[in-house]
C-alpha cells in the first residue's frame, strides 16, 4: 500500500502542476485527489481533513472571479503544495 500511496502522491503533484498551468480545472483536480484512497489511508486522519478543506475552498474559488472570492487561488495552490510536501515527508518517514 505504501508504494501505491507514493504513486498517488506523485500523480497528485502532477495534477496540481496541470491545474496551475491551466490544463485542468478545480473540479477535476478535486475529483482526482478525492479518489486517491491509498494515499489518504496511508496518512493520519488530519491530513485527509486538511486536504478536503483545501479542495472545497479551491472548488469554491472557481465559482468566482479572483477579485470577488475570499480565497486566493495562488494561496490555495501554495497550501496544497505544502500539504504535498508534508504528506511526502510523512510517507517517507514510515517507509
Amino acid at each position: 500500500m505504501q508504494s501505491a500511496a507514493l504513486r498517488q502522491l506523485g500523480a497528485l503533484q502532477d495534477g496540481l502542476d496541470h491545474f496551475e498551468a491551466g490544463h485542468m480545472d478545480a473540479a477535476a483536480l478535486s475529483q482526482q485527489a478525492r479518489s486517491y484512497t491509498d494515499l489518504l489511508g496511508a496518512l493520519p486522519p488530519q491530513f485527509q481533513e486538511v486536504l478536503l478543506q483545501l479542495l472545497d475552498r479551491l472548488e469554491s474559488s472557481a465559482l468566482f472571479d479572483e477579485e470577488s472570492c475570499s480565497f486566493s487561488r495562488k494561496d490555495l495552490v501554495d497550501s496544497l503544495r505544502l500539504w504535498l510536501k508534508k504528506a511526502d515527508a510523512r510517507l517517507s518517514a514510515t517507509a
